[in-house]
C-alpha cells in the first residue's frame, strides 16, 4: 500500500492469536516548520483491516487539524489574563490562579507567544522555580515548594488546554510527560511541614486560661473550633439556624470568603456535613446565644451569625487569625502557661483530629467530622498519629488473644498443634 506522506499504509502480520493489522502514517515533526521533516507514527493489534483503516483515517484527520493550527498565537501573559477572567469559580480559587499567574508564570513565560512555549522550556521553568522561585517579601529567591510548583503546573496546563481548544496550539506542551516532570505526590508529601498540635492537657489549659484569666470575648469561637475540628471560615459562617442544640448537632453549610469581606461561599469540598457535639458544648452555646441576644435580639435570631462582631456582621478570616496569634502569645507569656508551644489557628483543627485518632476514634469518623473529601486525605495529614495507633492496635490484639485463652497466646498455639507436629 501507499506510504506517501499524509496518506499512510496498512499492513498485516502474524501473532500467536492469529492475523493482526497495523497502520502507519508520516506526519510533520513541527507543523509550523515544514523544513523540520516528518516522523512515522502508527499502531497495531487490530483484528481486521477495516478497523485498522478506520484508525488510519482518524489519524489523518487529526494530522490535518494540526497542520491548520492558527499562527497568530498571543503571548502567554495576555492570554492567561483573558483565560482567568472567563472562568466561573469561587472568588478564592480565582484569586489563587491570579497569584500563580502573576508571580510564577507572567514574569518568566509571559512574554513568549503560546506556540513558542516548548516542553523543554516548561521543564526548565519548573526547575528554576524549585531552585529559587519564591517572590514573597523577605524570601525572594528562595526555593519554591514542590506543592506550589505542582499548582503552577496545573494552572499552566489548563491555560494551554484552552489555547489548544481556541486553535492557537496543535498540542499542549505541558502534557509531554517524558520531558515535563512536575513534582510528584511523594515529593510534595515529603516536603509538607509537620502538623502542629497541642496535647489534650495543653488545649484544656489554654481554653481555661483564655476563659477565666484572659476573659476573651472570642472564647466561644476557639472552643467550637477545638471541639468540632471545623475550619476557621466554616465556624465564622455559622448561623443559629445551623445549630440544633436539642439534637446536639451543628450543620456546616458554608464558609467565609477570605477574598471579599462579608461574603460567604460553599465549603471547601462543596458539600455540607453534620457534626455531633457534647453536652458541655451545648450548655456553653446556650449561654452564648443568650448573651448575644442581650446585646441585640437579632444577633440570637435564626438568621444571625453565631460569631458575628459587635455589629452582628461577619468577621474577616484574616482578622480572626491575627486575634488568635495575639492570644497564643499572651498565653505563652503568662505564668500559667509558660512554655506552651506555638499553635496556629489551623492547629486547633489538627489538635481535634489528633486527639480523636490517638483515643481510638475510627479514621472514617474523623474524616466526616473534618469534612475531608476522602479518608486518604485524613490519613495522609495525620500520619504522625499512625505509630500510636499501631501500638494501641498491637496491644489490643494481644489482649484479645489473652482473654480468649487460659494461658499465653504462644501456649495456645502449641496446644492446638496436631500430635505429629508437637
Amino acid at each position: 500500500m501507499s506510504r506517501r506522506r499524509g496518506v499512510g499504509s496498512i499492513t498485516s502480520y502474524q501473532t500467536k492469536a492469529g492475523q493482526r493489522w497495523r497502520w502507519q502514517l508520516r506526519v510533520p515533526i513541527d507543523p509550523a516548520a515544514p523544513e523540520s521533516g516528518t516522523r512515522l507514527v502508527g499502531r497495531g493489534g487490530y483484528t481486521t483491516a477495516r478497523h485498522a483503516d478506520d484508525a488510519l483515517q482518524d489519524a489523518r484527520r487529526r494530522a490535518r487539524e494540526v497542520g491548520t493550527a492558527r499562527t497568530d498565537a498571543p503571548r502567554l501573559a495576555a492570554y492567561a489574563a483573558q483565560w482567568v477572567e472567563g472562568l466561573t469559580l469561587e472568588a478564592s480559587t480565582l484569586a489563587g490562579y491570579r497569584k500563580i499567574i502573576r508571580n510564577h508564570l507572567a514574569p518568566q513565560l509571559g512574554p513568549l507567544p503560546l506556540d513558542k512555549i516548548t516542553a523543554t522550556r516548561i521543564a526548565a521553568h519548573y526547575r528554576a522555580l524549585l531552585a529559587g522561585g519564591r517572590r514573597d517579601k523577605g524570601h525572594e529567591g528562595e526555593p519554591l515548594s514542590a506543592n506550589t510548583v505542582h499548582k503552577v503546573h496545573v494552572v499552566l496546563g489548563a491555560i494551554l488546554d484552552a489555547a489548544v481548544d481556541d486553535g492557537y496550539l496543535a498540542s499542549n506542551q505541558a502534557r509531554r510527560s517524558r520531558i515535563v516532570k512536575p513534582p510528584t505526590s511523594k515529593r510534595i508529601r515529603a516536603e509538607a511541614p509537620e502538623v502542629e498540635t497541642w496535647t489534650a492537657a495543653q488545649l484544656a489549659a489554654f481554653l481555661a486560661w483564655d476563659r477565666d484569666v484572659y476573659r476573651d470575648d472570642l472564647h466561644m469561637l476557639w472552643l467550637v473550633i477545638a471541639m468540632t475540628g471545623m475550619r476557621r471560615g466554616e465556624a465564622l459562617a455559622l448561623k443559629w439556624s445551623d445549630v440544633n442544640l436539642d439534637a446536639r448537632r451543628i450543620s456546616v453549610r458554608r464558609a467565609t470568603d477570605y477574598t471579599t469581606a462579608g461574603v460567604v461561599k460553599s465549603t471547601k469540598t462543596g458539600q455540607s456535613r453534620v457534626i455531633d457535639i457534647d453536652d458541655e458544648l451545648v450548655a456553653a452555646l446556650r449561654k452564648w446565644r443568650t448573651l448575644r441576644g442581650s446585646i441585640n435580639l437579632a444577633f440570637a435570631a435564626q438568621t444571625g451569625w453565631v460569631f458575628g462582631d459587635v455589629n452582628g456582621s461577619l468577621y474577616t478570616p484574616k482578622n480572626i487569625t491575627a486575634r488568635w496569634e495575639v492570644r497564643v502569645k499572651a498565653a505563652q507569656r503568662s505564668e500559667h502557661l509558660r512554655g506552651l508551644p506555638h499553635l496556629s489557628i489551623k492547629g486547633l483543627r489538627h489538635t481535634h483530629a489528633t486527639i480523636l485518632l490517638e483515643g481510638g476514634t475510627h479514621a472514617k469518623v474523623v474524616q466526616e467530622r473534618l469534612g475531608h473529601s476522602n479518608i486518604a486525605t485524613t490519613m495522609n495529614i495525620y500520619s504522625h498519629v499512625t505509630p500510636t495507633m499501631q501500638r494501641a492496635a498491637a496491644d489490643m490484639f494481644a489482649q484479645a488473644l489473652a482473654q480468649g485463652s487460659s494461658g499465653s497466646a504462644v501456649a495456645q498455639v502449641v496446644a492446638w498443634r496436631p500430635d505429629d507436629e508437637r
